[in-house]
């Protein structure tokens, strides 16, 4: 790969023939064209796909699908690793620092060739991966109690020099890459190896880490924490496990249709998959502008019209939620104000209602500059994991749930992230998400309890949460 000085990144819009050439169809239809690209290499490792679903909330406009990373940094077991196609070696940096020195450095400053203006794209090349709750680790100390008992990393991310970018506004397609190729061989040329996916179905039901009384229990050491001003809230989880057979990508195609959330992604490592659906963005930096959008407080829908307004209504009106949502902004903003010019930072919109097809959320916005002096990078690093999925103060939240929670979380409450060589950043918190390795699937649900939560309500809304995951999953090869 050439330094970074002489670097041209290349766009080309690609034509429906081209299109239709590549998916061997006579007609196209634009719901389904980006998704069908992508399964032509969903089993390829390292591929990665950054959906927003056909969701229609304002941040769903641009789909990503990124492959063929030149570089990798993966992390686990505190150790930090880089890799590309000849070796792999041990580096003495953090995951979010290792990315920036090896990875980003070689695009950074690259130049943009186009007939187009293709400005207002996000990414097209850079680096981009996951980032798991457990990544937290390596920049703060925190107790090893739960078990960790996945081989997914807690941190994997690449360099890639190829993407195909839609934007959903205008129905444009874009190949970008960093070789002036017009068209990604390496897709047609694995056509063949998709045709040999399997069905995807359960062969054991869903079982949770806790019992009904033992989440109870742990509600109860909680509150005897909050009660004696050690934390104020405390987000605890419940991981779901089911065995599995078949193709992973099969299955999130099917979550996908039954959530259309804006932060929906798929990657596949080597071990195994992430299939995620979630609704919440963590951060964001475009043109040094940075924004949070913590969620923090929870109702279920429902068919019927007027049930489900008021379902709406009770979450907008309830102060347990409203207080919530404020200790995680204040969270938030003490977060990137370290790395936000002095005054920037304020609060647009305050327990604002977004509503999926599983949930009611009561989401805010959280806005700064980002300083000159500093990164996207080095900002997420700074923040993680984000502040609406441990509770407050952070790091004995933290502690608290390594206490309480049987296992890790590892992908869940992590982030899945791009940060292009323009210093273009966004990311996920992978709430709604399914951790597959070794027939095996994970997925969590959980909350943030405060004193006065209930014990029952709160161990509802986290079987609400997962109410168009696990039904789904279920009911897939029936």
């Amino acid at each position: 790969m050439t330094t970074a000085p002489s670097l041209q990144v290349c766009i080309t819009r690609l034509s429906n023939d081209a299109l239709q050439k590549l998916l061997n169809k006579d007609t196209l239809d634009s719901t389904q064209t980006f998704n069908d690209i992508f399964s032509l290499i969903a089993h390829k490792p390292w591929s990665l796909l950054l959906d927003t679903s056909g969701s229609k909330q304002s941040d769903g406009r641009y789909n990503i699908m990124a492959f063929d990373p030149s570089h990798i940094v993966t992390a686990a077991n505190g150790k930090v690793f880089l890799s590309d196609n000849k070796e792999t070696v041990c580096v003495p940096e953090t995951p979010f620092e290792a990315t920036r020195k090896y990875l980003h450095s070689l695009v950074e400053g690259a130049t943009l060739l186009s007939d187009e203006d293709v400005e207002h794209l996000p990414f097209i090349i850079g680096v981009a991966g996951m980032a798991g709750y457990d990544t937290g680790r390596f920049y703060e100390s925190i107790p090893s109690i739960a078990t960790n008992d996945y081989e997914t990393p807690d941190f994997a991310v690449g360099l890639y020099q190829y993407s195909i970018i839609e934007d959903t506004h205008t129905g444009a397609f874009y190949y970008c890459s960093c070789d002036g190729s017009t068209f990604p061989n390496m897709i047609t040329e694995n056509h063949a190896q998709t045709q040999k996916s399997k069905p995807f179905s359960l062969t054991t039901p869903f079982r949770s880490n806790l019992s009904k009384a033992q989440y109870t229990a742990c509600l109860e050491s909680i509150n005897n924490y909050l009660k004696a001003g050690d934390c104020y809230q405390v987000n605890m989880a419940q991981r779901f496990s089911a065995d599995f057979e078949g193709d992973v990508w099969r299955a999130y195609c099917e979550l996908r249709h039954q959530n259309s959330a804006p932060f929906s992604a798929f990657f596949r490592t080597p071990i195994g998959c992430i299939a995620s659906i979630s609704p919440e963005r963590f951060l964001r930096v475009k043109n040094g502008n940075v924004e949070t959008k913590p969620i923090k407080g929870t109702r279920p829908r429902f068919t019927d019209e007027a049930q489900d307004k008021a379902s709406a209504e009770a979450l907008l009106s309830a102060q347990k939620d409203r207080a919530e949502n404020l200790m995680i902004v204040d969270l938030l903003r003490n977060d990137i104000s370290k790395h936000c010019k002095a005054h920037s930072v304020n609060v647009p919109s305050l327990f604002a209602l977004e509503s999926y097809k599983a949930v009611h959320h009561m989401v805010s916005t959280v806005v700064g500059e980002l300083d000159e002096n500093t990164s996207p990078l080095t900002l997420l690093a700074s923040a993680f994991p984000g502040g609406s999925i441990t509770g407050a103060p952070k790091i004995r939240a933290m502690e608290v749930i390594d206490e309480l929670e049987p296992h890790r979380r590892n992908i869940y409450c992590g982030s899945v992230f791009y940060m292009g060589f323009r210093e273009d950043m966004d990311s996920s918190i992978c709430i709604r998400t399914v951790l597959a390795e070794h027939n095996k699937l994970h997925c969590w649900a959980g909350g943030g309890i405060v004193l006065d939560s209930n014990a029952d309500e709160e161990y509802q809304e986290t079987l609400d949460k997962v109410s168009k995951i696990v039904p789904v999953l279920t009911a897939l090869g029936k």
